[in-house]
């Protein structure tokens, strides 16, 4: 590869993903390596590859800057360390001195000082963290409200990225806050399974049939937010009830 090549990798997260990973993206996970965005919500089915297109922008993270901090909050450490095992793995193909940081379990440190730690959500587990370059909080909608306050601080200097990723599991939490109420800090991407191209229409139309809710099958592939099944009225209808035209009484 040529210098303006390796310039070129250096500059462009897909073309990174695609030269030095040997990942294609598809359209949807191409628009997500190349955001600049801030702060993202990805509201995605099942299946999709978020795992896989988040550690891909990672390592990427990690690669372009040397000494930085990328934090992956997932709901258990099952699955960050699953998650950080992915990043490991294409990490080696551009560091042959791959490594943990010597202080937690889940974490990769490249030569250049940058690592990537993975953490489940237990606030012991994650005070100790600063100047988080991407914070990535994996399975979103099941993390608690508590955990992602107490990490939102820790880029308060650093003024790094944020991204929310997750299936929808209902009408509660801070991801379904961020994702109808965030305004236009956020940069959302919605991917149900209908457009994805690995996951077929006879696929879907199988697990419609099986599903044992119509619900189930509307949030788990259709990225939609469901009202729970401990809800005695939709939440919409609530919210109606509720107006500043009448003043309180007392």
């Amino acid at each position: 590869m040529s210098l303006q090549d390796e310039m070129a990798v250096e500059l462009n997260a897909v073309a990174f993903a695609r030269e030095k990973l040997g990942f294609e993206p598809d359209t949807k996970q191409a628009e997500l390596l190349a955001t600049t965005a801030p702060q993202v919500i990805l509201n995605c089915t099942r299946q999709w590859g978020k795992s896989t297109v988040t550690a891909a922008r990672a390592v990427y993270e990690a690669w372009s800057k040397p000494e930085s901090l990328t934090l992956v909050l997932s709901p258990s450490e099952r699955q960050s360390g699953e998650f950080v095992r992915k990043a490991r793995r294409f990490a080696a193909m551009v560091d042959s001195k791959v490594r943990g940081d010597g202080q937690n379990r889940c974490s990769v440190m490249l030569a250049n000082g940058a690592r990537i730690v993975g953490v489940p959500s237990r606030e012991d587990t994650i005070r100790g963290f600063s100047a988080v370059s991407l914070l990535l909080v994996d399975e979103a909608s099941r993390v608690a409200d508590e955990l992602y306050d107490a990490v939102r601080p820790m880029q308060a200097v650093s003024n790094g990225a944020k991204w929310l990723l997750s299936t929808p599991f209902g009408k509660r939490g801070f991801f379904w806050e961020e994702w109808e109420k965030g305004g236009a800090d956020w940069k959302r991407v919605s991917v149900p399974a209908t457009e994805c191209v690995r996951i077929s229409a006879e696929f879907l139309a199988r697990e419609r049939r099986r599903a044992w809710r119509e619900e189930w099958y509307r949030q788990e592939y259709l990225c939609e937010f469901i009202d729970g099944d401990d809800c005695v009225f939709p939440r919409e209808l609530v919210e109606r009830a509720f107006t500043d035209k009448v003043k309180p009484l007392g």
